[in-house]
């Protein structure tokens, strides 16, 4: 539940909101309060958002259990899925399955790119200190990568990165994520604090990896 904006600073290039929320049970308890400060900054031919919360449990310990979905993610549009050649099922949000023996690729371009090397749908799963989805969106070549700060939580995250165009970066996944070969059940006692910090990087283009990983040290070299 949003509470409050706390802060918001503009200027040329950059600009910042803090915001504070509560994270409810279902009886309306708030068990964590969230503060998040959103760092916005333009640059030539890129753009940049970092999310940096910090969640304290209040009067209870929370209990973050393993689970594929979470944590810091996007939905891209058609562009960037990738092209499927396998049959699929869509379920929609009354629970009801339609099969699709296949789908259109048409304009259909996605690519991921894992900083361990995988492509494709070989980065789901995996861990990785950063990953890159390119592809063509309006005939124009565009990339979005999310870099994993080093002192997260669970560092380095996995990625549920899959081709139908979620893209997330989930360090609470664990043990879906390694078909149970590890597990985190992560949890904060009360009065802790756990900090989780993400960049999110919007390119005109497609960079190389030398670029990426310029991008991603000097990203990893700030402080929580």
């Amino acid at each position: 539940m949003h509470r409050k904006i706390l802060r918001t600073t503009n200027g040329t290039d950059r600009g910042e909101l803090d915001v504070e929320m509560d994270w409810l049970m279902p009886d309306g308890q708030a068990v964590l309060r969230e503060t998040t400060r959103f760092i916005f900054r333009a640059g030539p031919n890129l753009r940049t958002i970092d999310r940096i919360t910090r969640l304290s449990a209040l009067g209870k310990k929370v209990a973050f259990t393993d689970d594929k979905e979470g944590v810091f993610g996007l939905r891209v549009a058609r562009q960037l899925e990738l092209p499927a050649d396998k049959p699929e099922v869509f379920t929609d949000s009354s629970g009801k399955p339609t099969a699709v023996p296949k789908l259109d690729n048409t304009g259909v371009t996605g690519m991921y790119l894992s900083s361990e090397g995988l492509k494709g749908d070989a980065v789901w799963g995996t861990r990785g200190r950063w990953v890159m989805l390119s592809g063509v969106v309006d005939q124009q070549p565009v990339a979005l990568a999310i870099l994993d700060h080093p002192k997260n939580p669970g560092f380095p995250t996995y990625w549920h990165a899959r081709g139908y165009g979620l893209f997330a970066a989930n360090p609470l996944g664990q043990k879906a994520l390694s078909n149970g070969k590890e597990q985190l059940n992560y949890a904060l006692e009360p009065g802790q604090s756990a900090t989780f910090q993400y960049r999110l990087v919007i390119f005109t283009g497609v960079p190389s990896v030398t670029r990426i990983e310029a991008e991603y040290k000097e990203f990893a070299s700030q402080p929580e």
